[in-house]
């Protein structure tokens, strides 16, 4: 039976996305980069942990364009006529108060037991604890189902008896080294 995979995540940029996909026993992510696709896959049993975090720069998005679109507004109210001026300095302020709005963007790392990997996850941090609880969710699902099922049954170990002589002069010489450790 293939596992199915349910989008959870999509992060947009100007050269491509990345997508989240889960699934019953991994974590997928497609990353989209002009016309290539690069896949890396987690395993859910193998995740130790997943951060997210704001970004340092955050306000810089809204405090740049707004900006800019102010002094443009000024500068057209004083040259052009007053409606040029307040058309872009009300856009200025639109998008100012949109990307405050929205919240700071968002940083993550996931950790595996081999790996620590810095990946978008979530645009934004207000969105992330809802993709974490769903992630949270297939973790604790997938651990809970190794423990209920081992994959090998556990035996007692049987005690070694001795087969034949052991002095070394019986032992033959294509006889497998042991480890010394």
């Amino acid at each position: 039976m293939r596992a199915a995979f349910r989008k959870i995540s999509r992060i947009g940029s100007l050269t491509g996305a990345t997508v989240w996909y889960l699934s019953e026993d991994c974590l997928l992510a497609a990353k989209r980069v002009m016309y290539a696709v690069e896949y890396r896959r987690f395993y859910l049993r193998d995740l130790e942990s997943i951060v997210v975090w704001p970004s340092r720069t955050w306000l810089l998005r809204p405090a740049i364009p707004g900006v800019l679109l102010l002094a443009l507004g000024a500068v057209l109210w004083q040259s052009v006529n007053f409606t040029a001026g307040a058309i872009a300095g009300g856009a200025g302020l639109a998008w100012a108060a949109l990307e405050l709005g929205l919240g700071p963007t968002a940083q993550s790392r996931i950790r595996t037991t081999g790996a620590s990997i810095d990946m978008p996850l979530v645009k934004r941090t207000r969105g992330a604890r809802k993709v974490l609880a769903k992630i949270d969710a297939a973790v604790r699902a997938t651990r809970d189902s190794v423990i209920d099922h081992p994959t090998a049954p556990i035996d007692q170990p049987e005690p070694a008896t001795p087969s034949g002589p052991t002095n070394r002069e019986s032992v033959p010489a294509s006889a497998p080294i042991g480890d010394v450790t």
